[in-house]
């Protein structure tokens, strides 16, 4: 007689398809509300530490572009000083120019009265003649006295002017030393004063080619302020580029 089967348990092949049929149509797994929440928080996160970083970099960026006060002062006191120099320059060169400008009689008659050329034969200057060119000398030498403070290169120039003025105004009392002297030692005298006229024209080409630069930087131009009978003295000449010009 055969064995009736209990439709009501199944068996054991049937449990296991349906086990995969289970799992093989089963749903994706949803996040848990705690994962989310972990997920949005780390978002929070990142998000602000980007704006943290832009509004530090925005107040280092204002810091930066303004300056401290310390800062500030040291501006407006270098833009007073160019604006100071520039006055100094424009003065100065209208001052060395001017004194050329008057000494040169002085300085051709001392190169009349002591060439340049040692060998050449001096030709005597009258003790009124003499007393003239003093007078020149020493005044215009006043006239550098007492300078206004400047800037490094202009008070350079300035001070090339006078040291040059100084050394002008000892060759002509040499020479009038030498007028009241005799034999060897009016040859001496004489020979001292040709020394001293010549570190004279030297000194002055110094500021002279100093005053040039600074004409030339400040966008003036060159000025050509050389004391005339340079030549054969070892002082600096001229360049050959026009007055005025920005070459």
């Amino acid at each position: 007689m055969s064995q009736r089967k209990n439709p009501a348990v199944p068996s054991r092949n049937a449990g296991g398809a349906a086990a995969r049929r289970r799992v093989a149509g089963a749903p994706t797994r949803r996040p848990a509300p705690a994962d989310a929440r972990s997920a949005t928080s780390r978002i929070i996160r990142i998000l602000g530490a980007f704006a943290l970083g832009a509004l530090v970099a925005a107040a280092v960026a204002a810091l930066v572009a303004r300056p401290d006060p310390v800062q500030r002062k040291v501006d407006e006191l270098r833009a007073a000083d160019a604006a100071r120099d520039a006055v100094q320059i424009t003065e100065l060169t209208a001052q060395a120019r001017s004194s050329a400008q008057r000494l040169g009689p002085v300085l051709q008659g001392l190169a009349t009265a002591v060439p340049i050329d040692p060998d050449a034969a001096p030709a005597l200057a009258p003790a009124s003649t003499v007393a003239g060119w003093r007078q020149v000398a020493q005044q215009v030498a006043r006239e550098y006295d007492n300078p206004p403070s400047g800037a490094t290169a202009t008070n350079i120039a300035r001070e090339s002017f006078a040291m040059a003025l100084d050394q002008l105004v000892a060759a002509v009392e040499t020479y009038d030393s030498a007028l009241r002297a005799e034999g060897a030692q009016r040859v001496r005298l004489l020979d001292l004063a040709r020394e001293q006229r010549n570190l004279a024209v030297r000194a002055w080409a110094v500021g002279a080619t100093q005053l040039d630069v600074l004409n030339i930087d400040a966008g003036h131009g060159h000025a050509h302020v050389f004391l005339p009978a340079g030549s054969g003295t070892g002082a600096f000449n001229a360049d050959p580029e026009p007055e005025g010009s920005h070459r």
